[in-house]
This record gives structure tokens, C-alpha cells and sequence, in this order.
């Protein structure tokens, strides 16, 4: 079956779609406050359906803010193993349409062969995590145990909870936006990428640092809470830490702990909760 920006939108007329390709909006707004009525302009974060074609076979349509779409487009590919590795996604065009956005991705012959045989087609709803999916196996993808444990200090973790605001510009704009961050071990945030979506945050994060020909130790902070699926495509980056600010899943923390992974949530205020692994956190420097 092949998912289109006409059905994802289920509208008859598109000419009556606009697409968005910005990722701030502009609208006039009346606000009340405390009895008081003011006439003012309010931004907004935009949401454009993004249809995923590869080989010229539209794969997924996702409801995603307009901006870092190639990030999107390699990080999507490796986090739900489209490819193995970006050297196997050849090009990115990225067209729009009166409807949305197409972002047409050439892949290895091998790698379309594979996505045909175990094609699902995702409903591109914000915040969607399974929809879609054919069969229970199709939907459980267990990802394989991460190599050598990184340890990271618990001042890395807290110095990145206190930075990470500073680097989200649509939400402070907006208020509407989720973040996922790179912080090296030091607690540096490097590298953050935005949207309306906290799966389509990571993959604009993962896309942006398999870009990257040195990375670093690190981890990964995300604005969200920690489902199933993100702590699936954290460790399919292979990276060894996700810190949530808000709560994991009883799902995620299973496969967490089943891969290796340190999990980390409700990392606000200077505290955090260790769901997984916590022997890979410690709080003062190792000497040699």
C-alpha cells in the first residue's frame, strides 16, 4: 500500500492547502488577560506533511516542522533501518508541493529490494509511534546490544539540562517544539536540532551527527518523554545514553536495559531518576 500527502491530509480539494515551508508562522490574535483584550500577532510553530519517497516509492508521510529536512531524511533512514549506513542513501532532493513537501531520497538497489519486501506505511500524526505497522513483528524492532559502555559524569548530565534551553529557539518562539541535543562528555551541547515531533527531533539529530566525520563520546538529552521508540533509535545510533526530561515507558526501560543503554528520566531541576544501567553514571572524574 502507498501512503500519499492527498490521503495522509484526507482532503478531496488540495487546492485548498497551503503548504508550509517555513517553520514559524505569523497570525493575528486577540488575547485576554486578566478581563483586558488586546489585538496583537502571535508566532506559531508549523507542522508540514513531509512525504519520505525513496527509489520514487513514497514510503511514509509525517506530520514535521519544515526545516533540516536532510537531517530528517538520513537520521529517519537509519533510525527505522531504511539503510544500514548513509553511505547506502545516494542523493536528497527535497520538492515542494501545493500539499507538502516531497523529499525524494535515492538508495542503494540492495536497501530498496529489502524496503519493499518489508514496506509499512506510517500515518504521519505528531508524536505517532507505531501506526502503521503490518504485524506485531513488523512493529517491535529490537536493536542490537551497544558496544563498550561509555561512563558519564553526573555534572555532564546536569550542566546539559541547564544549556539545552538556550539552544531552542522555536520554543522559546513558539512554545510548540521539541528538542534532542548531542552533548559531549564534558556536558557540552554541540549539535540540536527542533520540531513539533519528539521522533522527528531525534531524527533530525541522528541524520545531523551521522553528517559529522568526528563526533565524540557522548549522549543524547531530549525535550520528551522517553517511549519505546526513541530509546529504540537512540541505540540504533548507537549511543549509549538518552536523558529524558520527562518520564520513560515501562516498554522503553525493558529494552533498555535488554541493549545496554542508560535511561534517564524526569532530568529537570538538578535531579533525574536512572531507569537502566546506572553503573554508567558516576559523579567524580576517573583518574588513570
Amino acid at each position: 500500500m502507498q501512503c500519499s500527502l492527498d490521503d495522509s491530509l484526507g482532503v478531496a480539494d488540495t487546492e485548498e492547502v497551503i503548504t508550509a515551508t517555513e517553520s514559524l508562522a505569523c497570525f493575528e490574535v486577540t488575547r485576554s488577560r486578566d478581563g483586558n483584550e488586546c489585538h496583537e500577532q502571535d508566532q506559531l510553530a508549523e507542522e508540514t506533511p513531509i512525504a519520505l519517497i525513496y527509489n520514487g516509492i513514497s514510503h511514509a508521510v509525517m506530520l514535521a516542522t519544515p526545516q533540516d529536512l536532510e537531517d530528517f531524511a538520513l537520521g529517519f533512514s537509519l533510525s527505522e533501518g531504511v539503510v544500514l549506513d548513509k553511505s547506502e542513501l545516494y542523493s536528497i532532493e527535497i520538492q515542494v508541493q501545493k500539499n507538502g513537501i516531497e523529499v525524494h531520497c535515492e538508495i542503494a538497489s540492495e536497501r530498496f529490494a529489502e524496503l519493499k519486501n518489508h514496506r509499512r506505511t506510517l500515518a504521519g500524526k505528531t508524536g505517532c509511534g507505531l501506526c502503521g505497522a503490518e504485524s506485531l513483528a513488523q512493529a517491535m524492532r529490537y536493536p542490537p546490544k551497544l558496544q563498550s559502555p561509555v561512563v558519564f559524569q553526573r555534572s555532564a548530565i546536569l550542566g546539559a539540562l541547564q544549556v539545552l534551553p538556550l539552544h531552542q529557539k522555536l520554543q522559546q518562539q513558539t512554545g510548540a517544539t521539541h528538542a534532542s541535543g548531542w552533548v559531549l562528555a564534558d556536558g557540552t551541547v554541540t549539535v540540536v536540532r527542533e520540531d513539533v515531533g519528539r521522533h522527528n527531533a531525534l531524527d533530525k539529530l541522528i541524520g545531523a551527527l551521522a553528517k559529522l566525520e568526528r563526533r565524540g563520546e557522548g549522549f543524547i538529552v531530549t525535550s520528551s518523554r522517553a517511549s519505546y521508540e526513541m530509546v529504540q533509535k537512540t541505540a540504533s545510533a548507537g549511543v549509549n545514553m538518552l536523558v529524558a526530561i520527562s518520564a520513560p515507558t515501562g516498554l522503553a526501560v525493558r529494552i533498555a536495559e535488554q541493549c545496554g543503554l542508560t535511561l534517564v528520566g524526569f532530568a529537570r531541576n538538578k535531579a533525574y531518576v536512572v531507569y537502566s544501567h546506572p553503573e554508567q553514571i558516576i559523579s567524580t572524574l576517573i583518574k588513570n
